[in-house]
């Protein structure tokens, strides 16, 4: 048993997802999923550049990472033609994230489905991943 006293300070501080358009995962990930830009930096031909939830600013950052070697390349183009999505995000409402995601005419592989404890959708994002939402039932 893994004794919880090791992860009291121990935080998901950064995950990211492979993009193979830096700009138009930024457009994506902020005007569409309602990110906001965190952190933009040059390195070397690419960027440093992460989002966060307008929730949580100082919250965990997602790195939309070039996927500009084979490896990353194949790797994302496997998951996303076996249907797997890249990463999890937690929405209050699948169904109306759902149908405002609709209205600006991001493509959907599950529309919102009912599972054991709550619901899940998941979507193309555009840049070569597929992007699960969830919403998970309070527990009483």
């Amino acid at each position: 048993m893994i004794s919880h006293e090791l992860c009291e300070t121990m935080k998901i501080k950064l995950t990211s997802v492979f993009v193979d358009n830096q700009d138009e995962a930024l457009r994506f990930y902020t005007e569409v999923l309602g990110f906001v830009k965190k952190e933009e930096m040059p390195v070397g031909k690419f960027k440093w550049l992460t989002v966060v939830s307008p929730e949580e600013l100082d919250g965990t950052e997602l790195l939309l990472e070039p996927n500009d070697n084979q490896a990353a390349k194949t790797y994302q183009m496997a998951i996303f033609k076996q249907g797997i999505p890249a990463t999890t995000f937690s929405v209050k409402d699948v169904q109306k994230e759902y149908e405002r995601m609709k209205k600006l005419d991001v493509v959907f592989t599950l529309e919102p489905t009912e599972t054991g404890s709550g619901s899940v959708a998941i979507f193309d994002d555009t840049c070569g991943n597929l992007i699960q939402i969830v919403q998970n039932r309070s527990k009483k």
